[in-house]
């Protein structure tokens, strides 16, 4: 497995894991206290993360938790330029990914400074995607879901799912490398047309993904996964979010997509 990321003329060592905390520009994600609405709300999450020890900033302005409402791509870019822009010029660090499966969002997003593409439809929502991406050079996220986040969970059904996630990275995979792009990172995408027992089974095989030969992101963060499970809410899952997460990283993820950076890096700092 490769074990750095080109970004740009940085090169990412990703032998010991990395985390990528999540901002939310959006009034309806699941987790309400990572919802911020103003510029100054947003470099302060961003700074909190940053001091905190994240490596990656996340940010997305459309929100893709089961049954969200659906936005345009007017309204998705009002909402992520101007943050993008603000958290370079304040971070000139800061390595800065864009959660969109849009191709104009991506591209806007590019164009104000972001590093990464972070597409949780695999480019399957927009055909113009991977021809930004290329285009761009940019490295890319590779999510695997099925469906749109209004009907995702209607589509839970695999004759076997983890031979069908395996297909579906790897026919992606190879049509990318065609495109020139290599710096990929895989995400299993928990919670994305998956029931609790199939997030669990991805979870436990998270070491089959390894002859894919690419970074694995694991983004489990106070999800349904955990929180269904213990009866409890999204405000209540930081516990079992860290322990997941620590299953996670045992088993070889090496980005972890949190909203709680702190817990997370103390994971990493006691493992390596």
């Amino acid at each position: 497995m490769k074990k750095h990321l080109k970004i740009g003329k940085k090169l990412l060592d990703l032998s010991t894991p990395k985390i990528m905390g999540i901002i939310n520009t959006t009034p309806d994600s699941f987790y309400e206290n990572s919802r911020t609405s103003t510029l100054d709300t947003i470099l302060l999450q961003t700074e909190k993360h940053l001091n905190e020890g994240a490596d990656f900033i996340d940010i997305g302005g459309y929100s893709t938790r089961p049954g969200a409402e659906d936005i345009s791509i007017e309204d998705e870019i009002q909402r992520i330029a101007e943050p993008i822009r603000l958290i370079k010029s304040t971070f000139p660090n800061c390595i800065i990914s864009c959660d969109t499966f849009r191709s104009k969002v991506a591209q806007i997003a590019i164009d104000n400074g972001a590093d990464i593409i972070n597409d949780i439809s695999g480019g399957e929502l927009d055909s113009e995607m991977y021809k930004i991406i290329a285009k761009n050079k940019t490295p890319y996220i590779l999510m695997h879901s099925k469906g749109t986040p209004q009907n995702m969970q209607n589509q839970t059904d695999y004759k076997s799912i983890f031979k069908e996630m395996i297909n579906y990275f790897s026919s992606k995979i190879e049509l990318l490398y065609e495109l020139g792009l290599t710096e990929l990172i895989i995400d299993p995408g928990f919670g994305f047309a998956k029931t609790l027992e199939q997030n669990y089974e991805i979870l436990n095989r998270l070491e089959d993904f390894y002859f894919l030969k690419h970074p694995i992101l694991v983004g489990i963060s106070r999800k349904s996964m955990i929180y269904k499970k213990l009866n409890n809410s999204p405000n209540q899952a930081l516990n079992g979010t860290t322990i997941l997460n620590t299953v996670a990283i045992t088993k070889g993820a090496n980005i972890l997509r949190v909203h709680d950076v702190k817990e997370a890096k103390e994971i990493i700092q006691l493992l390596f």
